[in-house]
């Protein structure tokens, strides 16, 4: 059981690490008295296999993040981690001068030490002879005799600028003369005038050196031979820079005659710069290993430098491509601009130059302002058309470009969809403007695009519902100017371009970039949760499908303020006075038995939806369910007025005239009639069907409530839904009276309890139970 509880204890200890923050979870490692043996032990001394392997699992898990916080943490401090590395050069560069300096001064202070001591015992050297004294002079002027010859040598090489016979007679000079200085052949003096004046010609050779890197006529070859002399001569950091400048000056004096040429900035300009910025980044960072390999100051000091030319590259482009095409909303052009420095700047990652991010952080302001300007113009563009739109659908011209798609078929098929003009506009200028983000994915314009989207569809939605007639102005909108929808059909195409934008022809379009999004939430969902159970990647929100569901939203706006339309017209006079009233129902009573029909206002509403149903089977082709939704909703927002309508309630239940028995069998035929036909037309929804029942049982409450029976007066059900599908073949013009003794549609017929179909509809049933 021991090694059971112990496996249990990794496990959870595992689990519960895996919960942990990457900082909390790195602690342990970080401590100064950290033993990886003692680790090991601690955790592996009574494991199996199989815990061995989730262990090697979860360290290797923990290194990959640990590297990719320090990548982040290096990418957030690059620009300090340059500048301290730029500082680090600056401060070798002045300790070898200190350095140099320092060597000089105690070479002086040795001398004169040393001409002290002899001054202090020259009495004990007066045994030298004169012979020695003779010899002694003799080397020296033999000494002197060749340093004035070597300084004329090393003249003629200086002057004809022989740089490597230059540098090899200068070591030369110098090991003669500390050999002679060794050998006691010359004085201190002498040794410190000799050195002084071949450290001036030395520092004469690095000058010339110097200055011939910087001229512009200076071959490639020659200028890494001059680096590496240069090195030789102790001076590598003044090199390295030497050397950069000496690219910078060539690539300016060559971008400024590209300049110079160039009459537009189009696409060769942008390849032709975009070669030669980079040829000359490529070629430093060549000179730069081969002169100094991999030293970590001179690559610093490189990195630098090629940022600093990759931001003065893109401000050249931004001044002549970026900055109008982002004014003017040309996406296509800033991203065929970004396109191509991407493609040259990718070419130096294999020299270990990454330059994209910088490019990526330059030039993402001016393609959200292009798209900006592109969104905007689509909005300006579609209401501008709005205001002439005749609300006609039609299939699109010729010419215009077809519904983004990698299938022909579906190509095909969404080329023939049916809208408005303005429709058509938006979506046209919608798929460019997905097509064009579509390639940018590194710039991760994908999210603002899709976004940016559902901004112009809502502006547009926006207009459609002002297009509908009554629409309501607040106080905080801008006056809105469009063309007015007046007849049903056009009001109808109102919701067919919504609809058919948001169902398909917009998601259509951003295939593309909604898998984009997918993948970006899919990673940041794995790198916050814990990889325990396949069943995580199932709870990840599908960003698409929020997406569509904002769409559809809009949508559903449009659709509710039609059928509030509708239903206000049907409820409402023109003087503003209520149609569907309870004064309909309770003045029947005291007066003669009426024939049975359905009132007048749910014939109308009865006729409106027959029509509108007509109008959807041409319109919304392929998309019977918005249609049928349709139906659904303005059916019920009519009832659903009635059913909260106060002052009706008020009169019916607490009138002065009470509801009777006819006017309850009234309400009861108008309610069966409004089940009926939204059955038969198969959008009776089950909350319009849960609303009818309670206002006839509320209807029915406030006839008890008056002291009669309302069960004793109510025909059956199957009389009402006789009355009421005769009612309906009538209003479509499809009844048949040849047998009209049969019908059955009497009142007292149905009273006596003998119904022609023998039994009672379960709405009954229920109404008798209470």
């Amino acid at each position: 059981m021991e090694p059971k509880i112990e496996h249990m204890g990794l496990g959870n200890s595992l689990e519960f690490e895996a919960h942990l923050p990457l900082s909390d979870r790195l602690k342990v490692f970080k401590k100064s008295q950290f033993e990886p043996d003692n680790f090991v032990t601690a955790k592996c001394h009574a494991m199996t296999e199989k815990e061995v392997k989730n262990l090697c699992s979860y360290l290797v898990e923990l290194k990959k993040a640990s590297a990719e916080e320090m990548r982040k943490s290096v990418y957030a401090n690059y620009s300090a981690f340059i500048r301290t590395s730029k500082e680090i050069t600056d401060l070798e560069g002045q300790l070898l001068s200190m350095r140099n300096l320092l060597s000089t001064q105690a070479a002086l202070v040795h001398g004169l030490s040393d001409g002290v001591l002899v001054n202090s015992t020259s009495t004990a050297h007066d045994d030298y002879d004169d012979e020695d004294t003779y010899d002694e002079n003799r080397h020296l002027s033999e000494t002197e005799k060749w340093f004035a010859e070597f300084l004329d040598t090393l003249e003629v090489l200086l002057a004809e600028r022989r740089v490597n016979e230059a540098m090899a007679a200068l070591d030369e000079g110098e090991l003669i003369v500390e050999n002679a200085r060794d050998k006691r052949s010359i004085t201190r003096a002498a040794f410190l005038s000799f050195r002084t004046t071949i450290n001036e010609q030395r520092q004469r050779l690095v000058d010339q050196i110097a200055e011939t890197m910087l001229q512009p006529s200076t071959r490639a070859d020659e200028l890494r031979s001059s680096v590496i002399a240069l090195k030789k001569l102790g001076d590598g950091p003044r090199a390295h820079t030497l050397m950069l400048s000496s690219h910078c000056q060539k690539l300016q004096s060559n971008v400024k005659s590209l300049n110079t040429t160039t009459t537009s900035y189009g696409g060769a300009y942008i390849t032709t710069l975009s070669q030669l910025v980079f040829r000359f980044i490529a070629q430093a960072a060549s000179d730069s290993l081969a002169a100094f390999s991999e030293d970590p100051a001179y690559t610093s000091e490189l990195v630098t430098w090629a940022v600093k030319q990759t931001e003065a590259y893109a401000l050249l482009l931004k001044r002549h491509v970026l900055a109008s095409a982002a004014a003017a909303g040309s996406l296509r052009v800033a991203a065929e601009c970004i396109h191509i420095c991407l493609g040259h700047c990718s070419l130096l990652e294999s020299r270990g130059l990454c330059l994209s991010p910088v490019l990526l952080r330059l030039f993402k302001p001016f393609l959200e302002q292009a798209l900006s300007c592109n969104l905007r113009r689509i909005e300006q563009s579609c209401s501008a058309l709005a205001v002439a739109d005749d609300w006609f659908l039609l299939h699109p011209t010729i010419g215009a470009r077809p519904s983004g798609s990698t299938s022909s078929l579906t190509s095909f098929s969404s080329y023939q969809t049916k809208l408005s003009s303005s429709a058509h506009r938006f979506n046209s200028m919608v798929q460019e403007l997905l097509e064009d983000v579509a390639p940018l994915e590194t710039l991760h314009l994908d999210g603002p695009a899709l976004e940016g989207v559902l901004q112009v569809f809502n502006s547009y939605v926006n207009l459609l519902i002002h297009a509908l007639p009554g629409a309501v102005e607040s106080e905080e909108e801008v006056h809105i100017i469009v063309s007015m929808a007046e007849t049903e059909a056009q009001q109808m195409a109102l919701l067919a371009n919504a609809s058919l934008l948001a169902d398909e022809l917009l998601p259509r379009a951003a295939m593309k970039l909604l898998p984009l999004q997918q993948g970006q939430t899919n990673r940041t969902m794995a790198d916050m949760t814990p990889r325990r159970g396949s069943d995580k990647q199932s709870r990840i929100p599908d960003p698409g499908r929020e997406w569509k569901r904002r769409l559809q939203r809009s949508v559903e706006q449009l659709r509710d303020s039609f059928c509030r339309l509708h239903a206000l017209d049907l409820i409402f006079t023109e003087d503003g006075d209520t149609r569907l009233n309870a004064q309909m129902y309770t003045c029947m009573d005291g007066s003669i038995e009426p024939e049975w029909f359905p009132s007048p206002i749910l014939q109308e509403l009865f006729a409106k939806l027959t029509r509108m149903a007509n109008i959807a089977t041409d319109m919304f082709v392929g998309r019977e369910r918005f249609a049928t939704i349709l139906l659904m909703r303005l059916t019920e927002t009519v009832i659903l007025w009635l059913s909260d309508d106060q002052n009706f309630w008020a009169e019916i239940e607490e009138g002065p005239r009470p509801l009777g028995p006819l006017g309850l069998q009234q309400f009861y035929l108008d309610m069966q009639f409004v089940l009926l036909f939204a059955s038969q037309g198969r959008y009776l929804s089950r909350h319009l069907h849960q609303v009818i029942k309670n206002i006839i049982a509320r209807a029915i409450e406030a006839v008890h409530a008056t002291g009669i029976d309302p069960y004793s007066v109510l025909p059956e059900d199957d009389w009402f839904a006789e009355v009421a599908q005769i009612a309906i073949k009538m209003l479509i013009g499809k009844a048949n009276f040849t047998n009209v003794e049969d019908d059955g549609v009497s009142p007292t017929y149905s009273m006596s309890g003998k119904s022609p179909y023998g039994s009672e509809t379960n709405l009954a049933h229920q109404y008798r139970e209470h």
